[in-house]
């Protein structure tokens, strides 16, 4: 894959941390080190976004600006709060800046120069890629790092090895006492044939469950972060036989499937038809099984699409400079 590390680069985003961390990830993918810009739009422009116009308050010149020059030779895109400034910049740079966005930007291809959607959003076209799941940070070289130097809070927990990742509320998914109860009792009937239990929450997670974890782990001799120390996450990725994951996160599933071991989907109440979409797409590739208190599925050719997301954009940068009689990115050692 072509390195673009001589060019400058910014991260755009409204600062929700899913948008950034893809952003991020394809950035680094790149072999970049954007700068962060995070747009405040307030009312009434943010009401019109992302088809309306941005906020004269953050426009060059003004105090803090996320639009400050000069600007970069590529620039990342994702949230619709965002396209409004990625447009102008666009435009402000005289059609310099190679421009990219994650996700559907809602007003067509003709948003960004790039656009990558997942497969299960509707728009295409001829600057678009889709791919199955989304982009993120947990790459080969760092699931290899992490098994060559196992993290000896985990090590000693016995295989097979279940990583537990939780999320928790979200717009579309609630964790009702019920489903609470069904998941712990699930986890425990897991525990209770040996398995070793590697779980981590997130700050969405209910604090009911949350205490039920905890419990869980000191009852069967499991693993649960509570915060202290480094984070694990790789390395729960990076050691596990199998993955338990609840369905309230994409980035956490698409990040799941990069390891090749089987994936198992805890659904708590609510849904939405791109979830069921996506697992269904996953399902029928063998990476993805329900989860009810077993552990089912074999190994898989691990799903990553972070590179050919990247390497999408690394060709059209390229085209985009010979276009306008700019050098060309060095070229780095291609990555898979």
């Amino acid at each position: 894959m072509m390195s673009l590390s001589p060019l400058t680069a910014w991260v755009l985003t409204d600062g929700k941390a899913g948008d950034e961390l893809q952003a991020l990830s394809v950035a680094e993918a790149l072999g970049l080190d954007p700068e962060i810009r995070r747009v405040r739009p307030r009312p009434p422009f943010s009401w019109f976004m992302p088809w309306g116009p941005i906020d004269p308050r953050e426009r060059p010149g003004a105090h803090n600006s996320p639009l400050a020059p000069p600007f970069p030779d590529l620039l990342i895109a994702s949230g619709r709060r965002s396209v409004p400034y990625l447009r102008f910049a666009r435009h402000a740079s005289g059609g310099r800046t190679f421009t990219v966005f994650l996700k559907d930007p809602r007003t067509g291809p003709s948003a960004a120069d790039f656009i990558w959607a997942p497969s299960y959003d509707r728009i295409r076209g001829p600057n678009v890629l889709n791919t199955l799941t989304p982009p993120h940070r947990i790459s080969p070289e760092r699931l290899a790092e992490a098994r060559a130097a196992p993290d000896g809070r985990l090590a000693g927990l016995p295989h097979p090895r279940v990583a537990v990742l939780v999320g928790g509320d979200s717009r579309h998914h609630r964790f009702a006492g019920e489903d609470i109860a069904r998941f712990a009792d699930d986890l425990t009937a897991l525990a209770g044939t040996g398995a070793g239990l590697m779980m981590t929450a997130s700050r969405r997670t209910p604090e009911a469950l949350r205490q039920r974890l905890i419990a869980l782990a000191k009852a069967h001799g499991g693993f649960f972060w509570d915060g202290e120390g480094s984070n694990p996450y790789v390395a729960l990725l990076a050691l596990a036989d199998f993955i338990v994951v609840t369905a309230d996160s994409f980035n956490m599933i698409g990040e799941a499937a990069a390891t090749g071991v089987p994936v198992l989907v805890f659904e708590p109440h609510g849904g939405h038809p791109k979830l069921d979409t996506f697992l269904r797409a996953l399902k029928a590739e063998g990476i993805v099984h329900a989860f009810r208190g077993r552990l089912e599925g074999t190994p898989y050719e691990p799903l990553n699409s972070t590179f050919d997301i990247a390497n999408a954009i690394a060709r059209g940068v390229a085209s985009h400079r010979r276009a306008l009689g700019l050098a060309d990115a060095s070229d780095g050692p291609e990555r898979p």
